[in-house]
Formats: C-alpha cells, sequence, structure tokens
C-alpha cells in the first residue's frame, strides 16, 4: 500500500454568524461574524495532517485572493496542495452559516460550483494518486461523473473509500455507491435523506436505526453525528452510541469533519475502529469548543487527552 491520504473534494471559505442578542427576522441583527477556511474535504485534509498524517488534496479554487489563500494557510498545515486546479474566471467557493445563540445550525448556505472543474478527466491525469494512496476519502461536493471516477479508481486499487455528504441536499449523490463504501460519515440530517425517510428531530436510537440500515446497504462502517449530543456507530463487530463531552458548545461547523479525519488517522495507523471512533467523537468535542473550523493545535495526544470512555 501507499504512504499518503488520497482526499478529493471542496475547498470552502466558511463566514458564520452567531447572534449576539437573539435572532429577529426581516431586520439586521447584532453578531458575532467569523471568516475561516473550510470545505468538508479541506477540513478533513487539515485535521488529518495536523495529526501528523501524510494528505494529498484534489480540489478547486478561483483564481481570486480568497482561493489562493486558502491554498497557502492549508499547505501551511501540511497538506500537500500541488493538486488543487486554480481555475481562471470562477470565484473560488463558499459557505455561509446562520448559528442560534448555543452555537448550533440555523440555516446554511453552499457554492460549490467550481468543483465542477475536477472532472472524471482530471482525476484520471492523476490515476497514480489513487494507486499510491492508503485510503481514500471524498465528499459530497463532487460533480455525479467525478464521483463515479473516485469510485471505479478505488475499485480498481482495492483502497478502502470513506465519505462525508457535506449537506443533505448533496447526500443523494451517494446513493448508488453505498456498497462501495468503507466508511461514511453522515449526520442525523443526511443520514435520514441517505435513508430516504424523514428527519424526526435528534434522537440517537432513530439515528442508530439508521445507521443500521445503511449497513444492511452495503456501508462497512457507519458513523452517525449528532451535533453535540455524540455519536452512533456501527461496525461489523459493534454498534453502539459515544455521548458528546464539552464544557462548553461555541459552534458546531466542521465537527463531522473532524470525526472523519480522527477515524481515517486511526484506520491508517491499525487502531481497533472503535479506538478510531473513540479518537473521532473526542476530535468533534474539541471542535464543538473552538469558534474555528479546525482546532488550530489539534494533536494526537490532545484526542487521547479527551478520550471518552
Amino acid at each position: 500500500m501507499g504512504n499518503h491520504i488520497l482526499v478529493i473534494g471542496a475547498t470552502l471559505l466558511d463566514m458564520k454568524g452567531k447572534p449576539t442578542a437573539g435572532l429577529e427576522p426581516g431586520t439586521s441583527n447584532p453578531a458575532a461574524i467569523r471568516f475561516t477556511r473550510g470545505g468538508t474535504a479541506r477540513n478533513v485534509a487539515e485535521n488529518l495532517a495536523r495529526l501528523g498524517a501524510d494528505v494529498v488534496l484534489i480540489s478547486a479554487v478561483g483564481e481570486d485572493m480568497i482561493g489562493q489563500q486558502l491554498v497557502n494557510l492549508t499547505e501551511d498545515t501540511g497538506v500537500d496542495v500541488g493538486h488543487v486546479l486554480t481555475v481562471a474566471g470562477e470565484s473560488t467557493g463558499a459557505y455561509m452559516a446562520l448559528l442560534e445563540d448555543d452555537g448550533s445550525l440555523s440555516v446554511a448556505m453552499d457554492d460549490v460550483r467550481v468543483m465542477e472543474n475536477i472532472t472524471a478527466d482530471y482525476l484520471d491525469e492523476r490515476e497514480a494518486l489513487f494507486r499510491d494512496a492508503e485510503i481514500i476519502m471524498m465528499d459530497g461536493s463532487l460533480a455525479p461523473a467525478a464521483m463515479q471516477r473516485v469510485v471505479e479508481l478505488a475499485r480498481q486499487y482495492r483502497k478502502p473509500l470513506c465519505a462525508d455528504p457535506s449537506s443533505a441536499r448533496l447526500a443523494y449523490k451517494l446513493r448508488p455507491y453505498l456498497s462501495s463504501l468503507f466508511l461514511i460519515v453522515p449526520n442525523e440530517v443526511e443520514v435520514a435523506e441517505l435513508c430516504q425517510t424523514g428527519f424526526e428531530g435528534y434522537d440517537p436510537d432513530t439515528s442508530l436505526d439508521m445507521a443500521r440500515q445503511m449497513v444492511r446497504l452495503g456501508v462497512a462502517n457507519v458513523v452517525v453525528t449528532l451535533s453535540d449530543f455524540g455519536l452512533d456507530y456501527v461496525t461489523s463487530d459493534e454498534t453502539g452510541y459515544i455521548p458528546a463531552s464539552y464544557i462548553e458548545k461555541v459552534d458546531t461547523t466542521g465537527t463531522g469533519d473532524a470525526v472523519t479525519a480522527a477515524i481515517i488517522f486511526g484506520i491508517v495507523n491499525e487502531l481497533p475502529m472503535i479506538e478510531s471512533i473513540r479518537l473521532g467523537a473526542a476530535a468533534a468535542s474539541l471542535t464543538l469548543q473552538t469558534a474555528e473550523t479546525v482546532v488550530p493545535d489539534l494533536s494526537l495526544d490532545m484526542l487521547y487527552d479527551h478520550l471518552i470512555v
């Protein structure tokens, strides 16, 4: 097997607004507004690099100041960004989130149109990255043809394939490939979309049932993130729930990406799956307590210090 983790998907500018005196519709509200680097795949890649992994990112940005800054900042964390495409005449993607007072998501918008430039041909030109990867991860921002090619190349080279839907409205793209996935990490709204059922609210038991359904559909390992309520998991050996552990909820953005990264890190380091999942739960709890999308000083020691046993 190779010696790098291949991550494919969006690089975005995250814009997050958290009200300081409640939300009143139809008017401007006082808020704390932050701009941070984001994008599901990019976040996963940065988390992995901060944990010490060798990571290669395939993504796309516009030929603008924001895109170049995002690429540079991502490279500074240790991610190989040599295969991030800069697209002339297009804008870098963005994610705009409106948070509740407690840091949970009220509503968000995303613009991932620049990712349409990551085509099947672009991936074929980088086939060696798939051949030499230890494990592959993709997010829901990929165009359908590109997503299909990722699945085909992972299957061709017999590499474990992991996926994060990125949002409930992108989750449908993954349905044809569930039986090809070694790991999927949706949140509770995304897993409901994957199961083609309605979201009835935060309920660990219901989400666990849907995770079991994902396994029946062919996914090897399923972890459902439950915002600040912890996570559910179903593997070939174990099924369970891990509660969240935090002092203060600041911002839920990026918690799922941290879970995905920590689990992948555990897998490539040959840790038992349940230990990898517990590292993921620790990563989520740490991310929940920061306004940043990725914990700036994240380390493996920090994860173990916050491990929930």
